[in-house]
């Protein structure tokens, strides 16, 4: 996309821009459908004078504002070359993204046409990608780290994109099998006092691990995965005792560990294996009297060689933006009444 000088001379602290759109770029996909992705960036700038004639928009206002105006097209422009097409969501969070570097909040290293144009699985007709900065830099660190840790809020990603690394890893040959795990903690991982068969009790507990892997799999192929071992889903009191060599694993639930449980499971760790654990520190389910696992890894081992923390946070929300709002209702009524999650950290304590 260009910019071209406009005849008018704009007052001081004011700033015109043009740009045209190449005539391979049809406007709707700039637009987007009855000019939705206009109306999201006019949303997000309402100061600025923002017109479309032809292929041409002009943008007038402050100077910083007609700066990030021409940068969010600009990087519209290098999403839509890659034939991945724009959506509202992705121009919501280019704009967040590229005002956070203005802000100094970033470290600008990415931009937004970085982040929304890495794949990381095709499958089913769809790829699945990071939607957010910290969902990038999360999945570039299950690239470059053995263990990562993945601790954010609900709705984050940090399950769904450990297991599509997990199932791109599996079908480059990086590893030969994949392990999934959950504490079964609302059971007290006592699974003989449910009734039914092995498959039968542990099933709702690992149910969201099975979705996530059909709609990144062919269904049909799942059952012959996992009769192979080639794909284990197990609750976590079954990783005891073994070694995990050439695996690809992944700790979900992890604030529902005990400190001995996520010991053991870290400790589980073989040869050619990566490890992910994936958990939310504010949702803890755990009997009286146990600490969580997840909270007290933090402290152990930060800092520690080919271990890494990735946190995210209400920004990183990719489910609907309510989910958003309502993780930050939660942590300013927490931050006003002395609270966790809503309850008296006292209360909290004695759970821990």
């Amino acid at each position: 996309m260009t910019q071209t000088p406009t005849a008018q001379t704009p007052a001081q602290g004011q700033a015109r821009a043009q740009f045209t759109v190449p005539a391979k770029h049809p406007m709707v996909t700039v637009l987007g459908s009855g000019d939705a992705l206009l109306r999201v960036i006019e949303k997000a700038f309402p100061a600025a004078d923002i017109h479309v004639r032809g292929n041409e928009i002009s943008a007038a206002g402050d100077a910083a504002d007609v700066a990030l105006v021409q940068r969010l097209f600009d990087e519209m422009m290098l999403v839509l070359r890659t034939g991945q097409p724009m959506t509202e969501d992705a121009v919501e969070r280019s704009i967040a993204m590229l005002r956070a570097t203005e802000n100094g909040e970033g470290d600008g290293q990415e931009t937004p046409a970085e982040v929304l144009t890495q794949n990381i699985l095709s499958s089913r007709g769809r790829t699945i990608r990071p939607k957010t900065l910290n969902q990038k830099r999360y999945v570039d660190a299950i690239d470059k780290h053995t263990i990562v840790f993945g601790i954010g809020p609900a709705g984050t990603g940090k399950t769904y994109l450990a297991m599509a690394k997990a199932v791109q890893a599996l079908q480059s040959k990086q590893v030969n099998r994949i392990i999934l795990t959950r504490p079964a903690v609302e059971a007290g991982e006592r699974l003989g006092f449910l009734p039914g068969t092995l498959y039968e009790k542990i099933d709702p507990y690992l149910r969201p691990l099975y979705d996530a892997l059909h709609d990144m799999l062919d269904p049909d192929s799942i059952p012959r995965l996992m009769a192979a071992g080639t794909i284990e889903v197990a609750p976590l009191a079954y990783m005891r005792g073994r070694t995990l060599n050439d695996a690809f694993i992944i700790l979900d639930e992890a604030q529902n560990t005990s400190a001995e449980q996520m010991k053991m499971f870290l400790t589980r760790l073989g040869f050619d294996s990566k490890v992910v654990v994936t958990g939310d520190v504010t949702q803890v389910d755990l009997p009286s009297g146990t600490k969580s696992g997840l909270r007290q890894v933090q402290d152990i081992l930060e800092g520690l060689d080919d271990v890494h923390f990735s946190r995210l946070t209400s920004h990183d929300v990719v489910r609907h933006k309510l989910v958003g709002r309502i993780v930050d209702a939660y942590e300013k009524y927490d931050n006003e009444n002395g609270t966790e999650n809503g309850t008296h950290k006292g209360a909290r304590n004695k759970r821990k």
